[in-house]
């Protein structure tokens, strides 16, 4: 009789899709004791998103994370979410990183690897699938779905063969953004059952609705394996609810064999346990048919979202979504999954605001070159000359990208030494740099302090100081978890800091002195590094510094010829439009 196998996402993918990755350990670790009971086939609970976002707005370190984890769940495998050569970050890394990860993950309590590549490129598979297999443990492929002229069944199938040979132990359709359609579904699986022996697991996002009946026909055909959530954590952005799968499949050849009982209990906690995130909930909650256009996979979606109220520009949702397309085609139609789904995301919300390719990120400008591997389809000819000329390059990369990029593991060994004043860094922490070196060492110093805590409250006060003519108006504003001091100076000029900041923070930038061009911030960000010297004269046009917004990094070019005076340190947080330069 055969049996349909459930691997649960509440623990990685459900909260990174519908409230911005923000769950912290401490709220998994309760309830893990049944969803160990549970008898899924897996639990989704590492990579993605996590490992960024906790160490950028948990003070969590990701590698404890996983080990606590591993120790509460010791009868389910924990399965992490690996970009291939990209890993957890937004570049290719060396071959040297790649294999340290692995082993380190497979070492912490990671037992099964889904490794993709956003552009379903099988030459980033190869470093890590290699590293998994020397380790051991269960290597899924995962092939990034897409609905583009170039994302067929026939391609699907030639990919399916090609991982399987490489060593697969399972396959996975991963469609990011729910446009898998129930009977497309069934007729793919079926191709891929006749081409490949392994199991095929389906991951198929709630944002269009359809996912419920696209696992039904999928299981129909004869999938093995299906991603769900429990229910608190399920539908909109996120996956279909486990409850729903394991009842309608109750009493055929496809019963799970779950207790609908038990599932119940972990509910009931999760409902509760998901009023701590209530401000970071994602608006889209029920089914986005716009997501049929602009394939926005759900995570993104949420992103997005913060992302936009970040540039005070959540009303040009709907422009971006439209854009979102266009940029796609463009960029070769990669399919929208991390880091392409940031890539692509980014530059058309840049779009938007400044103007079509009025800046291109520095990530569009290596996937234009082919840096991240090869795209499905030809790219705009005029932005791929476009980004060659910015990188200094006589042509598009054609080979496989990471064979391009010397070993790096002992440099950034080094710098860790350096960093943290050790000659035995861990590997886990020159790890963690090695993703999120601008993170990283902010989130050292930070670490001895513990993770944040979430609770259910009412949105952060706003405290407002009796305004007279010459003085500033006060005001605690929250963004995304945190709480800001804002002052409005009497010329109407906005300077914010992190609450308790002091006065040298990055609410100490300087005003401009009126007598020069001033170059102001395009987007809200943070200013990670200076492109010259302090008091260097540039020119028109030149690379004045670099900011990072929206996980991507923009160059800021000098507006004027002149003597440039830097008006934020590095490190700043800018808002819009705020004044970070000034020439003459």
């Amino acid at each position: 009789m055969a049996k349909i196998k459930l691997t649960d996402l509440a623990l990685r993918d459900a909260h990174q899709s519908l409230f911005a990755t923000r769950m912290v350990t401490a709220d998994m670790l309760p309830i893990c004791g049944k969803l160990d009971k549970a008898g899924y086939f897996a639990l989704e609970a590492w990579g993605g998103a996590t490992f960024d976002t906790a160490m950028r707005f948990l003070n969590e370190d990701p590698w404890e994370r996983l080990r606590k984890l591993k120790a509460a769940l010791p009868n389910t495998p924990i399965m992490m979410l690996l970009r291939g050569q990209n890993l957890l970050g937004y570049r290719h890394y060396a071959d040297d990183v790649v294999t340290k990860f692995v082993e380190a993950a497979a070492k912490n309590g990671v037992e099964i690897f889904r490794i993709f590549d956003a552009l379903n490129d099988p030459r980033n598979f190869k470093t890590a699938t290699e590293a998994a297999k020397k380790t051991g443990k269960h290597i899924q492929a995962a092939i990034s779905y897409a609905t583009t002229p170039f994302h067929t069944r026939k391609k699907y199938v030639e990919l399916a063969k090609e991982y399987e040979k490489i060593g697969a132990n399972s396959l996975a359709i991963k469609d990011m953004a729910g446009l898998l359609k129930p009977y497309e579904a069934y007729e793919l699986v079926k191709a891929l059952k006749k081409a490949v022996s392994i199991p095929i697991e389906i991951h198929s996002h709630s944002t269009t609705g359809m996912s419920v009946a696209t696992l039904v026909k999928a299981a129909e055909a004869g999938a093995e394996i299906l991603d769900t959530v429990i229910s608190p954590l399920a539908m909109g952005t996120s996956h279909s609810p486990t409850e729903t799968m394991v009842e309608i499949f109750k009493g055929t050849e496809y019963d799970t064999g779950l207790d609908t009982n038990l599932l119940l209990e972990i509910a009931a906690y999760f409902r509760e346990i998901k009023k701590n995130y209530k401000k970071f909930e994602s608006g889209f909650l029920g089914a986005d048919t716009r997501i049929l256009v602009s394939q926005v996979p759900g995570g993104m979606l949420s992103n997005m979202e913060g992302q936009l109220k970040e540039q005070g520009a959540l009303n040009k949702m709907d422009d971006v979504l439209r854009e979102i397309p266009l940029v796609q085609k463009d960029f070769g139609y990669p399919s929208l999954v991390t880091p392409t789904s940031q890539i692509v995301g980014t530059q058309a919300v840049l779009n938007v605001l400044q103007g079509r390719y009025a800046t291109l990120t520095a990530e569009s400008k290596d996937l234009l070159a082919g840096k991240y591997g090869a795209c499905p389809a030809p790219k705009n000819s005029d932005l791929v000359k476009k980004a060659l000329e910015a990188l200094k390059l006589e042509k598009e990369v054609a080979h496989r990208p990471a064979d391009d990029i010397p070993p790096e593991y002992e440099k950034l060994e080094a710098e860790v030494k350096k960093l943290l004043s050790t000659d035995a860094p861990s590997v886990e922490d020159v790890l963690s740099y090695a993703m999120f070196p601008k993170i990283a060492p902010d989130f050292f110093k930070k670490r001895p302090q513990g993770p944040v805590v979430f609770k259910p409250e009412p949105d952060a006060p706003v405290a407002v100081a009796p305004v007279g003519k010459n003085e500033a108006a006060k005001y605690v504003v929250n963004v995304n978890g945190a709480n800001y001091n804002v002052v409005v100076a009497p010329a109407g000029t906005v300077i914010t800091a992190p609450v308790g900041a002091a006065a040298s923070a990055p609410a100490a930038a300087a005003a401009p002195s009126g007598a020069g061009t001033v170059i102001p911030a395009p987007v809200a960000g943070t200013v990670i590094r200076y492109a010259v010297d302090e008091g260097a004269h540039v020119v028109s046009g030149e690379t004045a510094l670099v900011i990072e917004s929206m996980k991507m990094e923009l160059e800021i070019k000098a507006t004027a010829n002149g003597k440039l005076h830097f008006l934020v340190p590095t490190g700043a947080k800018v808002t819009a439009q705020q004044p970070v330069a000034e020439i003459g």
